[in-house]
């Protein structure tokens, strides 16, 4: 099987407050400009759109794909002053087109909230440790946040702000160090736990003070545990939560495959959570394999009939018809000794 695909370097960064033309004008162009010059490149095209720039660096095939991200890596450094502030590049998964191996849904009697909470910090964990695997993707659910919905009539109140609001928060949701101390010759070392953990902890932040009365968080807003606000939803039989495995380049997909499988079957998830797939690369990898021997098999018989129809002798049939294995035979031989995968 040809390669299909050119040697890309891709990076993109997502800021949700610019428009288009900003993206452009501030991310996407300064970019575009820095990867010009690089050896053996061959195109940079690039996409801007509300809060997406994606610059796409296309290097010739000869050029190794981890030196290929070395020099784009080394081309960001470069500009990263050059960039509005709180923009981070990063680079594009090491994988190609057909690295999207292994799609599957949750389902379970627990909320989308949960659901989602499950595959971040369990599955996708687990599954990243696979060797081969380059990513986990994952669309749908909701993501849990811990809200504060600020009435804007008792903020007004108590003279405060919303720049107020965020300030306090901010600054008292942190941990620090304490130095040490030492007391019969044992050292003993302070840690200010000041990081808020729950929607009481953001309620009972101090704001300010009046007369004497401390003005805490829960005063002025309604402190909840919630869901942010959608933007898309993933639906099989209601809404659930829809992962993806993407192998790394060069990797082979069929046993990357057995390996996924392994892992999800020995995973300890809650009681009626349930890991279900609905797209499994390896059937259509099977498929290929079968395709390929029966067009060889037919090819090999419909080639020998004419042979002897022609020829008129068996033997000088079954020698000329051998040339198709044979030569299929030389052929692989010649990309295993050079390193050529036929590896999609």
């Amino acid at each position: 099987m040809p390669r299909s695909h050119q040697q890309p370097g891709r990076r993109c960064h997502r800021r949700s407050v610019l428009a288009p033309s900003e993206v452009e004008q501030l991310i996407t162009y300064p970019i575009e400009r820095s990867m010009l010059g690089l050896p053996n490149k061959q195109e940079v095209r690039s996409l801007s759109n509300l809060g997406l720039s994606m610059v796409t660096i296309v290097f010739d095939d000869s050029v190794p794909m981890y030196f290929a991200r070395q020099l784009v890596s080394e081309r960001l450094q470069q500009i990263s002053s050059l960039l509005p502030q709180g923009i981070q590049p990063v680079l594009g998964l090491p994988s190609t087109a057909f690295g999207e191996l292994y799609q599957y849904t949750l389902s379970g009697p627990m909320s989308p909230m949960e659901l989602k909470d499950l595959h971040e910090w369990v599955i996708k964990g687990q599954l990243r440790t696979i060797p081969g695997v380059s990513e986990i993707n994952a669309w749908g659910g909701q993501t849990k946040q811990f809200q504060i919905v600020v009435d804007p009539l008792l903020l007004q109140q108590y003279g405060l702000t919303l720049h107020d609001l965020a300030a306090r928060i901010e600054g008292n949701n942190t941990n620090f160090g304490g130095g040490y101390i030492e007391h019969a010759s044992e050292q003993y070392t302070f840690l200010g736990n000041g990081r808020a953990t729950t929607a009481d902890d953001f309620g009972n932040i101090v704001l300010t003070a009046k007369n004497g009365t401390p003005v805490l968080v829960r005063d002025v807003a309604d402190v909840r545990v919630g869901p942010a606000p959608p933007e898309g939803a993933t639906l099989r039989n209601g809404e659930t939560v829809s992962g993806m495995v993407i192998m790394l380049k060069g990797e082979n997909g069929k046993r990357l495959i057995e390996r996924v499988k392994e892992r999800i079957a020995s995973l300890r998830l809650p009681p009626g959570v349930k890991i279900v797939p609905f797209y499994d690369q390896s059937f259509v990898i099977d498929g290929t394999i079968h395709t390929v021997e029966k067009n060889l098999f037919e090819g090999f018989v419909l080639v020998t009939v004419v042979l002897l129809v022609f020829l008129g002798n068996f033997r000088a049939a079954i020698i000329t018809a051998s040339i198709i294995p044979f030569s299929m035979l030389i052929s692989f031989l010649g990309m295993r000794l050079l390193g050529i995968s036929a590896n999609l």
